[in-house]
């Protein structure tokens, strides 16, 4: 019997209604659970159609913990990869459109990375670190 996959993650959020109003923006993000400012929790079902079901759930917490956070009131809890068809494209769409630029921050440009992987950073409305990324060829 082995671990295969992540069925989920859940992430404690201030504010539901800015939330779900940025992952719902996401291209293949899809709320299957909750999704309005009063719900307390919301869940949202990630590469519909996909044989495995993936989902992100987000739960409204009131007084989360200062001490998981830095300084700069950025979640430090590691980060969270989702693969993407086309980083560049998710990247040029997301910088682009202000409804989602107000929402977030950007930590960098798409980039190779020697492990294999073309990505970028940024920040939810929480600030967790979120990951875009897509598999290139490795460089030797």
């Amino acid at each position: 019997m082995r671990v295969y996959r992540i069925s989920a993650v859940t992430l404690s959020v201030k504010n539901m209604e800015k939330s779900c109003r940025f992952y719902s923006i996401i291209p293949g993000f899809k709320v299957t659970y909750g999704g309005s400012y009063s719900d307390s929790f919301t869940t949202f079902e990630i590469g519909e159609g996909s044989t495995y079901k993936m989902y992100l759930n987000l739960e409204v917490k009131n007084n989360i913990d200062s001490t998981i956070c830095d300084h700069s009131d950025k979640m430090d809890f590691g980060r969270i990869i989702f693969y993407s068809e086309d980083v560049d494209k998710l990247y040029s769409r997301f910088t682009n459109d202000a409804s989602i630029s107000e929402l977030v921050s950007f930590e960098n440009e798409p980039s190779n990375a020697s492990w294999g992987e073309r990505f970028f950073h940024m920040r939810d409305p929480d600030g967790y670190q979120l990951s875009f990324a897509m598999p290139i060829g490795r460089k030797k």
